[in-house]
């Protein structure tokens, strides 16, 4: 992109009157660059079967493009319009919860032939018609785009056919997911069950990934429809989510974005996060860390909150904050879900950057300065190139094997799952500044990273578990966690001493664990609170082979053994964690291990509330962004070499002291060396 963009999701359809100048008079004065409409109103542009209307497209279209606004049409099949459910019913979604009902968004079944069909003649129908508006930019192909969960008769045939290319024979299928187990065996593809009621979790996660290349086909047949129409100068996106737990937490449960980005020009992701004084920029940082690794590029942000809840309405210099965080981590739009607030419906409360009055308020006018300022800025901030040397292992098959075999007892709901263990992990790295990329089992550029951190690895191949060791056998650095390389990708537990493949590696063998009660760790190894040295779940009985024990379990039984080690392999080195630690012996641990992977440095001289984010713009120079997340006025040293403020506009020495307000950014561009 050749600037930044600021921007909101726009509604005409939506509004309680007819007010398009108005609205764009109050964009302009915000700064406003672009707009995102249309993926929301099916029933509108097609009231009837077969009957089109695109007034409300095309008045948006004319109004923005003269007042210099871009504009992102979204395709709008995340939402199905009631006379499609009407004379297709099968159109909806059919779940383990039961048939769907009409109501919510996001209920059809995404490989339904009928739904299939009107949403392709939509499609065409709308690209086709914009394709050459010289307000269209690009192109957001559905929204938040998962598989629903569908798993009807329909979904089952095809899972089937996806078994039969796995593995060819029923014998083979049954060996390797332990099928015999309650005489769940298959013995012919004709008798093969519906999955939605199976206990085994080696078919439950088959089908768990079989739904998630359902997505992965489904957008990349919208992006091969759009692209029919597209102008060279125009992109298309999709707008990705996170595990949602009140606002963006982890790693999507039901898509694979590292497979479903593939075909776009740029990924897009929305991001929401606590606010006022439960705001840390962590949602933020973590969102943008992820989207940015899908294609190894600077991404769009195509929602966030401006007011939101209640509770999520932000305090003073929080919105401007928030925007260049996004910046930060390598965004080259910052949108806001959405423009007004709506006066009725599911998300009457779910306020955008007006509120019900459409007056201006403070946080339209703090957006204001945002708008002025990323377009003043836009040439230094741009496609800020981003080379990390850390590395998280995510993988979609390990969150979904730890859905079938949780921490917790058998019966008992789990108090930690996948993501928390991610999230454990990724919290005190990016508490002590240190930047990170993620990367997947898949990914091509893994050895590039010289420290790798491997959450929960539950179940890998061989292949995949192998190459983890070369990389270290190599001279990389990797720390896993409990629950790694258990498995094979089937979920069949290794019959041999774990951790399995990755044995030698970490120098550490175990076959038996526990769940802790009232565990610590030795002799507080890390020096931190009493409360915080407590194990808080699961608990491996670890054996050191060749490894140095870095701790041992605090306990009359189970004291003898390891619960942390580090082993140097080949030319690198492996950590292993036996055991959920709390967050400040995580903190502790990973400065160990940034240190001896060589990597901590002049950023680490802060810490939070005060983040670090840089990165290399078009010009070649360093761009540092530095936040306080904090109500309380900061102060520090800045430790760079000389260079320009950019925000006040005033030059900066090595050694300076610098003043953060609280929820403050400075941005500073550094000389060249």
């Amino acid at each position: 992109m050749e600037k930044l963009y600021y921007g909101v999701a726009y509604y005409d359809e939506y509004m309680p009157y007819d007010r398009l100048d108005k609205d764009i008079e109050m964009m302009k004065a915000a700064g406003i660059n672009v707009v995102r409409i249309a993926e929301s109103t099916w029933s509108t542009h097609e009231p009837h079967n077969g009957v089109f209307d695109f007034t409300s497209v095309d008045r948006v279209l004319d109004a923005m493009h003269q007042a210099g606004i871009a504009v992102i049409v979204g395709t709008p099949t995340y939402a199905v319009p009631t006379w499609l459910v009407k004379e297709h019913p099968e159109v909806l979604a059919e779940t383990p919860k039961g048939p769907g009902r009409y109501g919510a968004r996001q209920i059809m079944d995404i490989t339904s032939p009928a739904y299939l069909f009107y949403a392709e003649r939509i499609i065409r129908k709308l690209i086709s018609r914009v394709k050459d508006h010289p307000a269209v930019i690009g192109y957001q192909t559905d929204n938040e785009t998962k598989h629903y969960h569908t798993a009807g008769p329909n979904v089952q045939q095809r899972f089937i056919k996806y078994m039969k290319s796995q593995f060819g024979t029923v014998e083979a299928m049954n060996a390797a997911y332990g099928l015999s187990y309650w005489s769940n065996r298959i013995n012919s593809w004709e008798d093969f069950p519906s999955v939605v009621g199976t206990i085994n979790g080696s078919l439950g996660a088959a089908f768990a990934r079989f739904q998630r290349e359902l997505v992965n086909e489904f957008l990349a047949w919208q992006v091969s429809l759009v692209n029919e129409y597209k102008r060279p100068d125009q992109f298309v996106t999709q707008n990705f989510d996170f595990e949602w737990r009140g606002y963006s937490y982890g790693i999507q449960p039901d898509v694979n974005h590292f497979e479903a980005s593939r075909p776009f020009d740029i990924a897009g992701v929305d991001i929401y996060h606590p606010s006022q004084s439960e705001l840390t920029g962590t949602e933020i940082s973590f969102g943008g860390d992820v989207v940015r690794s899908l294609k190894q590029s600077n991404y769009l942000v195509l929602e966030t909150q401006a007011q939101a809840f209640p509770h999520w309405t932000p305090y003073p210099g929080q919105l401007r904050q928030l925007a260049f965080s996004h910046l930060a981590s390598g965004a080259n739009m910052v949108a806001y879900w959405h423009w007004h607030s709506i006066h009725n419906s599911f998300e009457t409360y779910w306020k955008g950057l007006l509120s019900h009055d459409l007056a201006s308020n403070p946080t339209y006018e703090e957006a204001g300065t945002v708008g002025r300022d990323f377009a003043r800025l836009s040439s230094k901030l741009v496609n800020l190139r981003k080379q990390n040397q850390v590395a998280i292992l995510v993988s979609n098959e390990a969150l979904t094997s730890l859905e079938w075999f949780p921490l917790s007892p058998p019966g008992m709901d789990s108090k930690y799952k996948y993501n928390d263990i991610v999230r454990r992990m990724y919290d005190q790295l990016y508490r002590m500044n240190i930047g990170c990329d993620f990367v997947y089992p898949g990914s091509e550029q893994l050895e590039r990273y010289r420290l790798l951190i491997v959450p929960a690895l539950y179940t890998a191949s061989d292949e995949l578990l192998e190459r983890l060791n070369r990389y270290v056998e190599q001279g990389g650095h990797i720390v896993y966690t409990f629950k790694s390389g258990f498995t094979n990708e089937h979920l069949q537990v290794r019959p041999a001493q774990q951790p399995g493949i990755i044995h030698d590696a970490c120098g550490v063998v175990y076959n038996q664990f526990v769940e802790p009660k009232q565990v610590g760790l030795l002799d507080n190894p890390f020096g931190v609170e009493e409360a915080d040295n407590q194990v808080e779940a699961w608990m491996e009985l670890l054996t050191a082979t060749t490894a140095e024990i870095v701790a041992r379990y605090d306990h009359p039984h189970w004291g003898a053994y390891a619960a942390i080690t580090r082993n140097r392999y080949g030319q690198g080195q492996a950590t292993y964690i036996g055991c959920l630690v709390s967050a400040a012996v995580m903190r502790h641990l990973l400065e160990q291990e940034v240190k001896l992977a060589g990597l901590w440095g002049v950023d680490q001289q802060l810490a939070y509330p005060l983040i670090v984010k840089s990165g290399v713009n078009e010009a070649g120079r360093t761009i540092r962004y530095y936040f306080n997340y904090s109500d309380e006025l900061q102060r520090f040293t800045y430790a760079g070499p000389g260079g320009m403020e950019l925000l006040e506009g005033t030059s900066i020495a090595p050694g300076s002291e610098v003043l953060l307000e609280r929820w403050g950014v400075r941005i500073i561009e550094e000389n060249q060396q």
